[in-house]
This record gives C-alpha cells, sequence and structure tokens, in this order.
C-alpha cells in the first residue's frame, strides 16, 4: 500500500466512526470537484453523494437530540465501521488485493473504536439536564471531522496524527467520566423499555400484586420466625433482627 494511503485509510476510518456520511461526502464532492486520483471514483457517483446528502442531514438532526443521539448511534454501531472498511477498501482497491484487505481492515477497526468512544462521551453529555450541550458537541463533531478529512487530501500524514491524538483524547476522557456513563445506561435502559425499543431488564421493583419489594431480603425457606420478646421491659424493635 502506498505510503499515502495508509493514514488516509485511517484518517477516514476515525472519522467514519463519528460521522460516516460527512466523510463519504468531502471525499466524494472532492474527487467530483478537483479528479483527485487517491479518492476512489465509485464515492463520486452522483447516487452515492445524494444518499450521503441525504443521511447527513438525518443525522445532524438526529445528533443533536438527547437521547435520540444514542439510539441513532446503536443503529450506526455496524453502519459506521462497515463504512470505514469500504472506504478502506476502495483506496487501496487501485493497487493491490492485499492493498484492500489492510485498507478495509484500518478503516473498519478504527471506525469501530472511534464509534465506540463517540458513543460513550455522548452517553455522558446526555446526563446534563438542557439540550444546549448536545448542540454543541455535535456541531463541534462535524465541524472536526470536515475539517480533519479535507486535510487528509492534501497532508494524509497531518491529519492522521490529529485523528490519533483526538482518539487517544477522547478514549482519555470516555475514562475519566465512566461513571456518568454507567448512570446514563441505566436511564437509557429504563427509558427504551418504557418506550419498547428495549427488552424488559426483568428487574423486580413496585410492579403488580404478588412481586416481590426489593426492599425486603428473601426468604429462607421454613416457617416464619417470631420476634424476640425483650427482657429488659422496653419496647420491641421495629424490624426483625436477626441475634
Amino acid at each position: 500500500m502506498g505510503a499515502e494511503l495508509i493514514p488516509l485509510a485511517f484518517t477516514t476510518g476515525w472519522g467514519s466512526g463519528i460521522n460516516a456520511y460527512a466523510v463519504v461526502l468531502v471525499l466524494g464532492l472532492a474527487d467530483r470537484v478537483f479528479g483527485i486520483s487517491q479518492i476512489p471514483d465509485a464515492l463520486a457517483r452522483t447516487d452515492v453523494l445524494v444518499g450521503a446528502a441525504i443521511l447527513f442531514l438525518v443525522e445532524m438532526l438526529a445528533d443533536k437530540i438527547p437521547y435520540v443521539d444514542s439510539v441513532w448511534d446503536s443503529v450506526h454501531t455496524v453502519v459506521r465501521p462497515a463504512v470505514g472498511a469500504t472506504i478502506g477498501y476502495l483506496i487501496g482497491h487501485e493497487t493491490a488485493s492485499l492493498d484492500a484487505a489492510i485498507g478495509a481492515a484500518t478503516g473498519g477497526v478504527t471506525a469501530l473504536v472511534s464509534h465506540t468512544i463517540k458513543a460513550g462521551l455522548r452517553a455522558a453529555v446526555n446526563t446534563s439536564p438542557e439540550p444546549a450541550s448536545n448542540v454543541v458537541v455535535s456541531t463541534a463533531e462535524d465541524v472536526t471531522v470536515t475539517g480533519v478529512t479535507a486535510l487528509a487530501i492534501a497532508h494524509p500524514w497531518w491529519a492522521a496524527s490529529i485523528a490519533l491524538v483526538l482518539l487517544a483524547a477522547g478514549a482519555f476522557l470516555v475514562y475519566k467520566v465512566a461513571g456518568r456513563i454507567r448512570r446514563y445506561k441505566r436511564r437509557y435502559d429504563a427509558w427504551g423499555e418504557r418506550v419498547g425499543i428495549t427488552a424488559p431488564s426483568g428487574r423486580q421493583g413496585r410492579g403488580p400484586a404478588g412481586s416481590a419489594d426489593p426492599r425486603r431480603p428473601p426468604s429462607r425457606g421454613g416457617p416464619p420466625r417470631r420476634r424476640r420478646a425483650r427482657t429488659d421491659g422496653g419496647p420491641e424493635a421495629p424490624f426483625d433482627q436477626e441475634a
């Protein structure tokens, strides 16, 4: 694989994990206007550009709404790595089959890691009660992906270096806000159960009659235990206590 194709596959994979449709649009329009040789011609096709533009606009809207953005990310857990792998394959396809395999692996794996970090950070952002943070973060993601992808066309190694730094910074932030992400996941799972997009977790709570009370310890079998009468003349303990 040519030396300039490796960083290009890495950068487009990183961008695809955040906003795959923006990457397709930037590369396709650049090839359509400037005829750049290292960009696959398939990305400049009219149907590809129109489809990417429509999905890009849909993502711009969905990615700025709390909880909806997490549903969108869940759906794209497969889509974004697949797009990254496809772009990487097309980048190396012009030279040799091995280059295509390397490009696909580079783009797909990088996109999967990038997507996981993005989903984790957006989950942490969604713990905020106001929607402004979603709009700011989503807009920053779109601008960054567009800018770094455009830079990769002219200076692939510089773009790959920036993408690597952003990837590492994102992973560090996910580590720092892991507690908030876990709290958000519980809220997101509960919301998904209410709207019917996730299966019930089977947790027992304040349900209909006959359901177990989570505050009461499980029964160990056998006849119920009697309270012990106090011998010091004081009132009985208000709760069952073990000796």
